[in-house]
């Protein structure tokens, strides 16, 4: 469903991805998991045909209209109502005004949608930018840290649409610097480190390999142990 081969990718003289390499399988929740700055949303860029890669080869079974994304940057309007962000973009995929309501009640913010977006919490920012991703019942759906700098609780209720989004059929590609929502959400990881995928796995296997206490480690420990790097 996503294939990644050799990519390189430099900006001047940084080089930022030097021959990545992996595959998603269809219908599977495939976390690619690294630091901050890893290149985790360049990956994603590239993918998209947001970002042209050095060289190197990647596909998506899937076309532009059938992929969604969530990034970092939300791009909502915040004067808008949540409802009347979401008909901005029924309107650019030419569907119709009802999905727009689906989308909110499957994201459970159908009790918010006359609310403008400026007046909502972080959390609730994230759900709706969560409900435009999936507006167009995307086959493959881009999550670029969809949990970041949220409380527990919040983060629960994203990782259970996630889930419900993978049952429903979508191929969910997640980008996190989480190694116990890794082992949570993912069918299968691969885990950047230096411009490299490191390793690749199913993640709670790869969390016992990498710690004899077979609990699940952070991040940093797993590739200090793979690597011997410590974060900066």
């Amino acid at each position: 469903m996503i294939r990644m081969d050799n990519i390189v990718k430099s900006f001047g003289a940084h080089a930022v991805l030097m021959g990545v390499s992996f595959e998603a399988s269809d219908k599977e929740i495939f976390g690619l998991l690294g630091r901050s700055g890893a290149g985790k949303t360049t990956i994603i860029n590239i993918l998209t045909n947001q970002l042209k890669a050095d060289s190197g080869s990647h596909e998506i079974d899937a076309t532009p209209f059938e992929t969604g994304l969530m990034l970092d940057e939300d791009g909502l309007f915040p004067r808008l109502s949540c409802i009347e962000n979401l008909d901005v973009f029924a309107t650019i995929y030419g569907i119709p005004r009802s999905r727009a309501f689906e989308a909110l009640k499957n994201v459970e913010l159908d009790g918010a949608e006359k609310r403008p977006v400026n007046k909502l919490s972080k959390g609730m920012r994230q759900r709706l930018a969560l409900a435009r991703a999936i507006l167009h019942e995307p086959k493959v759906l881009f999550l670029d840290e969809p949990t970041s700098g949220l409380d527990p609780v919040t983060a629960n209720d994203i990782h259970k649409l996630i889930f419900k989004l993978r049952d429903g059929g979508s191929t969910i590609f997640l980008t996190t610097h989480n190694m116990e929502e890794s082992v949570r959400l993912c069918d299968y990881v691969a885990l950047l480190h230096g411009g490299k995928i490191v390793e690749q796995g199913v993640p709670r296997e790869i969390c016992e390999r990498h710690n004899a206490m077979r609990t699940i480690p952070d991040m940093e420990a797993v590739f200090i142990q793979m690597t011997g790097e410590a974060e900066a």
